[in-house]
């Protein structure tokens, strides 16, 4: 995952840990996630750039949803009122609480 330009965006890379999950999300078509991925290399400098400042991660795929979960479904559910996807939509990556990635997979019919 290259071509992050964004500090906010760029710290999250820097958390993840490899065998760390991901979900997938079509932010332009559909709108939706649709599949799980895995960390499968952390953070290392950004080969799309020679600015040492931008990072980038390896992923795998893991499997694609039962059911896609609608950013609109997102945001009608109270319980996900807070998720940083529902606050704050233009960040490409975000962090994903416990509770909430709990709450998705049960919309993707996957619990």
């Amino acid at each position: 995952w290259d071509g992050i330009r964004n500090y906010a965006a760029r710290n999250n890379l820097r958390s993840m840990q490899k065998g760390d999950k991901a979900f997938y999300y079509h932010s332009n078509e559909g709108v939706e996630i649709v599949g799980i991925a895995e960390i499968s290399k952390t953070a290392f400098q950004d080969p799309t750039t020679d600015n040492t400042n931008w990072l980038a991660v390896e992923l795998k795929p893991v499997k694609k949803l039962k059911k896609p979960v609608p950013l609109s479904e997102i945001k009608k559910d109270k319980r996900l009122q807070d998720m940083d996807l529902v606050r704050l939509g233009r960040l490409s990556v975000q962090q994903v609480k416990p509770e909430e990635w709990e709450i998705v997979m049960a919309m993707a019919g996957e619990r």
